[in-house]
């Protein structure tokens, strides 16, 4: 039997394995930290239960098929909801939109609520749709630097289609000349950091983006996101795939262009073929420094990182779901700030995630887990305690405002994670969440490949390679890796 090898246990990494195993390979997975998932994993602290990482669950089919593969009922190890309710949104004048799930209820909603006209909302949706399943099979689910790729009927159907896409205008231009209502246009325009990008910059195609939400919907897993990972653990373990925690691998082992291994805690383990699921700058930088590094792909632009706040709330908020976001009244601004300033913007848009209304065991009776989350550039050397300390208090004065509260009497408990402790503790370069930004309308091509070129069966998955960051584009990643391995 071939042995695979597997490098850090993310989402992409445990999906590699699964994949693999059920390929027939004897698959190892190596882990430096104690515990699976990467960024998607969970802590606790005084009665509070909090998902460390991604918050957002959509196309939950990519979960399920990993079950589903060794014929299991994915029921029995993986529960999951469908949101009636979308996401909350508040701006600074008072103005509250809450997305339904419907679609019909959704159109109307959208069209009271800001003002335009319901036809010009159904055809953006329409569209959202027609540009996420023409896209999908070229650009998500298959890898996009081999030829082959580029000889089949869903590439000509996509490159027929090309001017459809708006990859020549930004996502901002795409949805002012939709609507008019700049709210709305706000609203629309927060799906660029779905993938750690400016919705200025990034272009028009990632329009697509809301069918996910607005077309399929938003779900939540039984007993929060960390069990995505966990029953994925458990299913891989099933099968017979070895995990191996606190073994941080040093070296890609190669000989005449051939993968070998890899060296781990000074041990050589030998293997047939290597999946790097970590960062593919710190690959190349720590695991592959006998090799000359595609620097072209490795300089690219980073993503946008994370500031978040791990709040215990004592008290209960009515007017609060499980996803909410409070916008800036400077977003330009505030994505300059990020990717041309390198800062963080006086006024941040705040995102606030809150499982335990949907969990309520993630919090003690009568509170609530409370998930707070800024974007912010990367790690290029700031002062990230200066930083901190500011937005803290800027993003509690914000919220103070919009719900008309004092928050900070009812915060019982506090933890932070920042890009730099995003780097140390995921390998992620700079504590990009994403890799490299997608503020370039060649951003999909530019994107290191799930294989190395000159060192045969050597790949790599996660956030940043191809198709890019977020747990659905690293699933598919392990899907593409798995095609590529015969």
């Amino acid at each position: 039997m071939q042995k695979a090898l597997v490098i850090g246990s993310g989402i992409a990494g445990i999906a590699s394995a699964i994949r693999l195993r059920h390929k027939g390979y004897e698959v190892h997975v190596f882990e430096a930290n104690s515990y699976p998932g990467g960024k998607l994993s969970a802590f606790t602290k005084e009665g509070f239960r909090f998902d460390a990482g991604p918050s957002l669950f959509t196309l939950p089919d990519l979960v399920t098929e990993l079950f589903e593969l060794f014929g299991e009922d994915p029921k029995n190890s993986f529960q999951y909801e469908k949101m009636d309710t979308i996401c909350n949104y508040f701006w600074e004048d008072g103005t509250r939109f809450t997305m339904p799930s419907d679609p019909e209820q959704q159109i109307q909603d959208i069209s009271n609520t800001f003002n335009e006209s319901s036809t010009s909302i159904r055809q953006y949706i329409k569209n959202s749709k027609e540009k996420y399943e023409l896209t999908t099979p070229i650009f998500i689910e298959r890898s996009l630097h081999k030829v082959s790729s580029y000889f089949n009927r869903d590439m000509f159907s996509a490159l027929t289609g090309i001017f459809k896409y708006d990859v020549f205008s930004s996502l901002n231009q795409v949805n002012k000349k939709r609507f008019s209502n700049p709210k709305l246009i706000q609203l629309l325009n927060r799906f660029a950091t779905y993938n750690g990008s400016s919705p200025y910059k990034t272009p028009g195609i990632m329009s697509m983006i809301p069918h996910l939400e607005m077309n399929i919907g938003t779900f939540f897993p039984k007993g929060g996101m960390i069990s995505i990972t966990n029953s994925l653990v458990q299913l891989a373990k099933r099968h017979g795939v070895h995990f191996h925690f606190n073994r941080k691998v040093e070296r890609i082992v190669h000989e005449e262009s051939m993968v070998t291994g890899l060296e781990v805690n000074g041990e050589m383990i030998y293997g047939d073929i290597v999946v790097a699921n970590m960062d593919v700058f710190s690959a190349y930088s720590f695991l592959l420094k006998d090799i000359q590094p595609p620097e072209k792909i490795l300089q690219q632009e980073r993503s946008s990182s994370a500031l978040i706040f791990y709040w215990g709330i004592n008290r209960v908020f009515e007017e609060l779901d499980l996803h909410n976001i409070l916008f800036s009244d400077s977003y330009k601004e505030e994505f300059e700030f990020i990717f041309d300033r390198r800062s963080i913007h006086a006024d941040p848009t705040i995102y606030i995630n809150i499982s335990s209304k949907h969990n309520p065991k993630d919090a003690p009776s009568g509170a609530e887990n409370w998930f707070v989350m800024i974007n912010t550039p990367s790690d290029t050397g700031q002062d990230w305690d200066l930083l901190i300390a500011e937005a803290r208090k800027r993003i509690i004065q914000k919220i103070n405002r919009v719900l008309g509260v004092d928050i900070e009497l009812s915060i019982s408990c506090e933890e932070v994670l920042h890009p730099k402790l995003i780097a140390s503790k995921t390998s992620s370069h700079q504590g990009a969440l994403y890799g490299s930004a997608s503020n370039n309308r060649y951003a999909a091509f530019l994107r290191h490949p799930n294989f190395n070129s000159s060192i045969k069966n050597l790949y790599f998955c996660g956030g940043s390679v191809h198709p890019g960051g977020g747990l659905p584009l690293c699933l598919n990643s392990a899907k593409i890796v798995s095609n590529l391995i015969a």
